[in-house]
């Protein structure tokens, strides 16, 4: 947040509000949602006040992250110095709008995927710096998490089987390196590979860029053995059919890289 303010404020001050607006002067502001969605992240993109002016701004706040909004919705009421509202203004709402953004897209494919066994999770395709507010933003929406980083759980993909060789060769590679409390999954492209994978001792299996016929397949071939994940092609048209076909995650890179920010301003109570 600290550096999102100084995107604004780096070489100086607000120029069009020190110039319009008195300094001692005290408003109120309501947050307002301009569509239907899902809000989150709003106690940390309030942050842009408290840090512009600590304590300067009081917030009773109408919903909680994950809460749905309707299309003219009220989100916050804020009270305290006009100046330290307008100059915080766009940097709180581009957290704001971009998380809530986040949270609505979730919540889309996740009721899509109701009464399946198959969550929705994220992948690390996120705003660099932002990673773990935009997976808290998932969250919101109703979504789980894939890892955070490299060095939470491994993923042996295309390029490493490429560099080791075989799926044998790099499974054993990161069993004896890792250790046996490190969950290890495999990303496998053809049925083939899959039955490969099976061999090997893994957690879970990434079937990657299959459609739905052979993602059943897939399943069926898996037997519950190992957590399966579908990854690829998945759109809110095609969601329901990759969740019915009985894998346990759906992995959906854009809800983080590409969901439109939900509209949400801030408007001078006069």
């Amino acid at each position: 947040m600290r550096a999102a303010l100084l995107e604004d404020l780096a070489h100086g001050s607000d120029l069009t509000t020190d110039a319009i607006v008195p300094g001692d002067l005290r408003t109120t502001a309501r947050i307002l949602s301009r569509a239907d969605g899902v809000v989150a992240g709003l106690e940390a993109a309030l942050l842009a006040f408290e840090l512009i002016e600590p304590g300067a701004v009081r917030v009773r706040a109408s919903v909680e992250d994950g809460d749905a909004v309707k299309a003219g919705g009220l989100v916050a009421q804020l009270e305290g110095p006009a100046d330290v509202l307008l100059t915080g203004e766009r940097t709180m709402l581009n957290f704001l709008c971009r998380l809530s953004g986040i949270a609505t897209a979730t919540r889309a494919l996740v009721d899509a995927v109701a009464g399946t066994r198959a969550q929705v999770v994220d992948t690390r395709k996120t705003t660099p710096g932002l990673r773990v507010l935009e997976k808290y933003a998932v969250r919101c929406g109703g979504g789980g998490n894939h890892r955070f980083g490299l060095d939470d759980a491994v993923l042996i993909k295309d390029n490493h089987l490429a560099l080791a060789g075989s799926i044998h060769e790099a499974v054993g590679r990161v069993r004896s390196h890792a250790g046996h409390m490190v969950k290890i999954e495999v990303e496998v492209d053809n049925l083939d590979q899959l039955r490969e994978v099976l061999r090997e001792p893994i957690d879970a299996v990434l079937l990657d860029n299959m459609k739905p016929p052979t993602l059943q397949e897939a399943v069926r071939i898996v037997g519950g053995s190992i957590i399966t994940e579908a990854s690829g092609g998945v759109r809110p048209d095609t969601i329901a059919a990759i969740a019915a076909t009985g894998v346990d995650l759906i992995s959906v890179g854009w809800l983080t890289h590409s969901a439109p920010a939900l509209d949400l301003g801030l408007d001078i109570a006069l």
